[in-house]
This record gives structure tokens, C-alpha cells and sequence, in this order.
């Protein structure tokens, strides 16, 4: 057994929107991200996907609201709710999805990243 140091892991890339792994359990995928900007709408239509902010301010957006997060805050999108995280500033998140969940659903962008190309750290 190792120890995640989270601060480490955040340390070695730079991109923003690009999912990095950094563990496994159960069939779910622990990813971590810096995010900024505005991200695409989509949806996971088989997948919940959790988001827990560790540094920063995240806002996921919905079609019939939007939820702000802070550091050690976090929310759960259930499968099949249309969503759009984005942040003003650079934000570091760290996500837990099921192995199979696709980086934008099914919507197709320059900033998809496909399951079979997921980087692990």
C-alpha cells in the first residue's frame, strides 16, 4: 500500500480539463484535474460522477440551476442530468466515476479525452 499525496499529484501537469488517475477501487476511477474556464454540456447517461473540490471554486451548472463548491465541498451529478463544470480561476478537483464513464458523455469536443487514453500518475 501507498500513500496519495495529493499535492504531489497536482504538481506533475499543468492542462486544464485533462483527467488524470491516480487510483482504482471497486471499478471506480479516483481522477484529478485543474480546471478553468468553461467546460461543455453533457451528460453520463449510465454513471453518477462525483466532484470534490480540493483547491478553489467549482460551479456546476444544470439547466435548472447551478452548485458552487469550495475546497472540501463536493457534489454528485446522478447519471443522466445534463451538467457543465467551470471555474474563474485555476481549480484542483478530484473525481470518483466508474471506469467506463467517458470524459464529455457522448458530446464530442477538442477537449475529449477517450477512456482508452486516460493517463494514470
Amino acid at each position: 500500500m501507498n500513500k496519495v499525496v495529493l499535492a504531489d499529484k497536482f504538481s506533475m501537469f499543468s492542462e486544464h480539463w485533462t483527467p488524470k488517475v491516480i487510483g482504482a477501487t471497486n471499478g471506480q476511477l479516483v481522477k484529478i484535474a485543474k480546471v478553468q474556464g468553461e467546460f461543455v454540456w453533457h451528460t453520463h447517461d449510465n454513471e453518477d460522477e462525483l466532484f470534490l473540490v480540493i483547491n478553489g471554486k467549482l460551479v456546476i451548472e444544470f439547466r435548472d440551476g447551478k452548485v458552487e463548491l469550495g475546497p472540501g465541498e463536493m457534489c454528485i451529478v446522478p447519471k443522466g442530468v445534463e451538467h457543465k463544470p467551470m471555474a474563474d480561476q485555476e481549480t484542483q478537483i478530484l473525481l470518483i466515476e466508474p471506469a467506463s464513464t467517458e470524459h464529455t458523455g457522448k458530446t464530442v469536443s477538442d477537449v475529449t479525452v477517450s477512456t482508452d487514453k486516460q493517463e494514470w500518475i
